[in-house]
């Protein structure tokens, strides 16, 4: 749960994420079915970790998994958002959202999945954030 009068950080980096990665891929909080027809997909969660001042701050730890055709896909995937995160989402401004700092916790690794018609990559981000 986010600290109160926080933002949904899970909510704002998604949408952070989509006019960046551009109409080819897919960002989204929950895998469905239809996954192996949506790739490359891009999920982000909040893990149960991290923690928030109670009133504004909040400092998240947000599990990014990159779904892709291609092992090669899904690491170049991967490795673009961490860019992203790591230079330009730091500073920045989305939604109701003010991001002061981003930080690797495990950096973008091959995880495993069940099903072998796809890869998976994934990487652990500390996001700070409070309301704009």
């Amino acid at each position: 749960m986010a600290a109160v009068g926080s933002v949904d950080v899970e909510l704002e980096v998604m949408r952070w994420l989509r006019p960046r990665l551009g109409p080819d891929v897919v960002v989204r909080d929950e895998l469905d079915n239809s996954l192996l027809a949506e790739l490359p997909t891009v999920q982000v969660q909040r893990v149960p970790a991290g923690g928030d001042d109670g009133i504004r701050l909040d400092r998240a730890f947000v599990d990014v998994d990159v779904y892709a055709a291609t092992r090669a896909g899904a690491i170049a995937l991967a490795a673009t958002i961490r860019g992203l995160l790591l230079d330009a989402l730091r500073g920045s401004t989305a939604g109701g959202a003010v991001f002061s700092r981003v930080g690797t916790i495990s950096p973008p690794a091959l995880r495993p999945y069940e099903n072998t018609a796809l890869r998976r990559v994934g990487a652990t981000y500390e996001i700070y954030s409070h309301p704009a």
